[in-house]
Order: structure tokens, then C-alpha cells, then sequence
């Protein structure tokens, strides 16, 4: 399971305020505490970053990598912003992302192809939010299809079936968990797909957001999720990719596998 640490975000102001001084120290402190909590690659948010995108990319890319030791998210819709941080990106880098609308991928899939990175294909397209998992996985084969064109390996393709708050959307929750079921079928080996997780419990109360998000996770990780980005730091989140990881048989069990990274 590739767990994608969410919290280095331009929406949060600790952090806007940090990329717009640049000053390292809080970021520098949130991707070790999220490294320590069992996040295997980092999200890094930037917004669209318009005019100093490029150079603030390259800053974070090169700081990060720096201080803890593994791929990193690039987040963005500045496709520059992104070519930077691929340029200085040690191992293999994950551009978050392209959707099915043809001006996107022709902007993002030379660039995964160009740096040999990693791409979020998000099924989504100019016409709005696809109506249920067919949809969602036509939308998946446009993708495909722009991935095989430029060169870039189909292993290296994550689908994102874009998730909704169940509050509100109720009905596209369960269409979400089919899509990822089926992306699977597109192509053998598997498909890969991964979340935003948080977004299942978007305007829910605050008390109830984690065990949304929980049960959620559990329920898509045994439909075929390969990939979330969360917060690591939820404890109840990381103790649920444990034991469903035990219970599927994919870890082995012994009484303290909740203290193993």
C-alpha cells in the first residue's frame, strides 16, 4: 500500500506562509514526523503557484529530499512547476496529475515520459464528474491510451477514481469503490488506482471524519486500492492499513504488527 503523506499543503497557512518566506523549519518538521508515522512518498501541494512555481518546486524538491528519504508528490497544476521538481528529483517522482481532457495529458504524459516518473490519472473530463464506475473507467482507458502514446509504462500509471464526500454523494461512494474493482480488469498486470482519502468525509462532524475515512480505506484497499494520500499522522488511519495489509494475508501477524513501520 503506498501511503502518500498529505500535510505539506499550501491550504494550510503554516505552510503557505513557509513556501512564500521560504523557510525550511516547519516543512523540514512535518515531512520527518510524517516519514516516522509510515508515509512511503510525500505530497507536496503548491496550489497552481503561477509565477514563482518553478523555482519554489525546485526549492522544496531538493530541501525535502534532503532530510528524509523517499519519492515525493509533486502537486500542482503549473506543468513548469512541475518540470522543475522532476528535474531534481532523486528516484522516481509522482506527478499529481492529469486528468482525461486531452490540453492535460498532452502538457503531463511527455513529462512522466521525459523523467521516467510516476502520474496520477485522474477519470475525470471537461464535461464534470463521471455518473458512476463505467464512466469512470472509460474515462481511465483515454489515460491508458495517452500513457501507451507517449511511451509511459501502464505500471506507472496510478487511476484516481476521484473521490466524493459520502455526505451529500452518498451514491457515488459505493460507484467509487466498483470503478476501483474494475480498473483492475483494464489491463493485465492490474491497474493501480489511489485516493485522496480525505475527501469521503468532507463536511462531516469533526468526531465522526476518522472513522469515515477508516472504513472507507479498509473497504477500498480490499477491492484492489493500491495507493491513498492521507494523514499519516491519524492514527486510526495507519492501524487500519496494517490490519487490513495482516488480515488479506499481504503482512504476516505477530502481536506488535501495529508498531511496525
Amino acid at each position: 500500500m503506498l501511503v502518500i503523506g498529505e500535510k505539506i499543503n499550501v491550504r494550510t497557512k503554516l505552510y503557505a506562509d513557509a513556501f512564500k518566506e521560504r523557510n525550511f523549519e516547519p516543512i523540514k518538521d512535518m515531512a520527518i514526523q510524517q516519514v516516522k508515522a509510515g508515509a512511503n512518498m510525500l505530497d507536496i501541494n503548491i496550489g497552481p503557484a503561477r509565477k514563482t512555481g518553478p523555482e519554489l518546486m525546485l526549492w522544496l524538491v531538493e530541501n525535502i529530499q534532503s532530510v528524509v528519504d523517499v519519492p515525493l508528490c509533486l502537486d500542482t497544476t503549473n506543468a513548469e512547476a512541475i518540470e522543475a521538481g522532476l528535474k531534481v528529483h532523486k528516484g522516481k517522482a509522482l506527478i499529481n496529475s492529469t486528468s482525461a481532457d486531452p490540453e492535460r495529458l498532452a502538457l503531463l504524459m511527455p513529462l512522466a515520459a521525459k523523467y521516467n516518473a510516476m502520474i496520477i490519472g485522474l477519470t475525470l473530463a471537461t464535461g464534470g464528474l463521471p455518473r458512476d464506475a463505467n464512466e469512470r473507467c472509460a474515462l481511465a482507458a483515454e489515460v491508458m491510451a495517452s500513457a501507451m502514446e507517449h511511451g509511459v509504462p501502464l505500471e506507472d500509471i496510478y487511476l484516481d477514481p476521484i473521490m466524493v464526500p459520502i455526505n451529500g454523494q452518498q451514491e457515488q461512494v459505493k460507484e467509487i469503490l466498483e470503478a476501483i474493482k474494475l480498473f483492475r480488469e483494464l489491463n493485465d498486470p492490474p491497474m493501480k488506482s489511489v485516493i485522496g482519502l480525505s475527501n469521503v468525509s468532507n463536511g462531516a462532524p469533526e468526531e465522526m471524519r476518522g472513522l469515515i475515512n477508516s472504513t472507507f480505506l479498509t473497504m477500498a484497499i480490499t477491492v484492489g486500492l493500491e495507493g491513498a494520500i492521507v494523514d499519516p499522522l491519524d492514527s486510526m488511519i495507519m492501524q487500519s492499513v496494517k490490519t487490513t495489509s495482516v488480515i488479506l494475508n499481504q503482512s504476516l501477524y505477530c502481536h506488535s504488527y501495529l508498531e511496525t513501520s
